[in-house]
């Protein structure tokens, strides 16, 4: 719970108070005192004790229309009977007053948060499986494909970070439930909408960058999209960064407090790199994600948990240990062809697949993905380019979250940028059923790219159930 001057009172020390307004008339500080005993941004879920939040460039006035509700907080006087406390920034408000509500969460919690265009999901699950074997299982995770908030218990994650009310609520949870730790993935946008504001974490790791996540309803530039990324570190009381990483010494300029960096040219390389092991921190790491890149995920989360307590055995078979669906996954058909089933989703991470696949399958490669519709619009351009580059990989397109764009038209759009012919199959079971009857043999391959273990597509804003590229390519194994 929480009163309604403490509220007043963090909104003035944050310099986010405007005003009061009641019937009208404009007020500096309540009149009288309320405890609200439930925080919501939305209006099907309230009481008339909850202190509603009215934010998002959708929200519309008639939301309010039938609440019972005591007061709202805005950066929009709505002009309604009911009370309201008028902010300059709702989203901030929301951050704050969250944190007091639940009572401080992550002061309970020894936090770790990954950032990057890629591999944030990777590096959560080795950092909490290091973690486990350090505290016994006390670690709660959240991240783009699942949150647990009792180490063991794992959900479908609605976002990559979440809105910062169910942020502070889940950890709060996470506390009830002994975890220590906690182990998160930060994207860009969870600072570009303020869902993190004023949380500082104990330990900000940035594993790379690279052009994604750029569009009219994500960032409007490269620019700004690494902005928000870099200020995990602005907000992190320790930092690991990979000496590899696009603008790294722009990003190391930056850096005011303890640091860690790893890869080479750093204090922290990686050495004997082979399909199943590497050397690191003078020692050797057994790993189970083939690829550099999951090394340097590996090694980066290491470091990050290192520092929370954690020792290098717990490293060491933390690493071994970890496995993450749908990410590089790998299935044999019956005739001996692989299938690769991977969340590769953009140039830059499809071109690292590529990568570790092809010297390894050097017969007929079969590649099925899609890319997002209204978001990450970059992305088409980049895929198709790419896909240029290597003529010998059979390509079919299809749908992948079209949401409220036409799936084909999105095909269309990546192969604009392609001068040979490729396919393009919309439902994504039958291009995966396609792409497999192509193959024949042991050096033949089918990759799956963009959905992984996703059991939806999103389609004009509602996720409809999908069984998942997995699931699917089982089928006809």
């Amino acid at each position: 719970m929480i009163t309604l001057k403490t509220v007043i009172a963090i909104l003035k020390q944050d310099q986010n108070f405007r005003d009061i307004i009641i019937d009208g008339a404009y007020f500096n500080a309540p009149h009288q005192d309320l405890t609200f005993h439930q925080l919501s941004y939305d209006s099907r879920e309230v009481t008339d004790s909850t202190l509603f939040f009215a934010k998002g460039l959708n929200f519309k006035r008639e939301f309010l229309a039938d609440l019972a509700i005591p007061f709202y907080v805005s950066d929009t006087d709505y002009f309604f009977l009911f009370s309201a406390i008028i902010v300059n920034d709702v989203k901030h408000a929301m951050s704050l007053i969250a944190m007091a509500f639940y009572d401080q969460p992550q002061d309970a919690l020894k936090t770790l948060a990954f950032t990057g265009t890629k591999g944030k999901t990777t590096a959560a699950y080795f950092a909490k499986n290091i973690l486990d074997t350090h505290n016994g299982g006390k670690t709660a995770m959240f991240s783009t494909m699942e949150t647990t908030l009792d180490g063991e218990t794992f959900f479908k994650s609605q976002l990559t970070t979440p809105e910062s009310l169910d942020l502070f609520r889940m950890m709060r949870e996470a506390v009830s439930n002994g975890m220590t730790h906690l182990v998160m993935e930060v994207s860009s946008q969870a600072y570009k909408t303020a869902r993190v504001y004023g949380l500082t974490f104990d330990v900000g790791g940035f594993l790379n960058i690279s052009p994604d996540h750029i569009g009219p309803i994500e960032h409007p530039t490269f620019e700004d999209y690494f902005y928000c990324k870099r200020q995990l570190l602005a907000n992190s009381r320790y930092a690991v960064v990979n000496a590899e990483m696009a603008h790294f010494d722009f990003v190391k300029s930056e850096l005011t407090g303890e640091t860690a960096f790893y890869g080479a040219g750093s204090e922290h390389p990686i050495s004997n790199s082979e399909a199943f092991s590497f050397s690191a921190l003078d020692t050797n790491f057994e790993i189970q994600l083939i690829a550099r890149f999951n090394q340097e995920n590996a090694l980066a989360a290491s470091l990050a948990t290192i520092h929370l307590g954690a020792s290098l055995a717990d490293a060491q078979a933390g690493v071994a240990a970890t496995t993450v669906p749908g990410r590089m996954e790998v299935l044999t058909q019956a005739n001996g062809a692989k299938v690769f089933v991977d969340y590769a989703h953009n140039a830059d991470s499809l071109e690292k697949l590529l990568d570790v696949v092809m010297p390894h399958q050097t017969g007929r490669v079969v590649l099925v993905m899609g890319t997002t519709g209204n978001k990450g619009e970059s992305r088409r351009q980049g895929v198709g380019e790419l896909l240029e580059q290597l003529p010998k990989i059979e390509v079919i397109l299809t749908a992948d979250d079209p949401n409220f764009e036409d799936p084909a038209e999105i095909a269309r759009e990546i192969a604009s940028y392609m001068t040979r012919d490729v396919q393009i199959i919309i439902d994504r079971e039958t291009a995966i059923r396609t792409a497999m009857a192509n193959t024949s043999g042991a050096y033949d391959a089918v990759i799956i790219a963009g959905k992984g273990v996703d059991a939806y597509q999103i389609v004009n804003g509602v996720r409809e159930p999908y069984a998942g590229d997995r699931k699917i390519a089982e089928k006809y194994l």
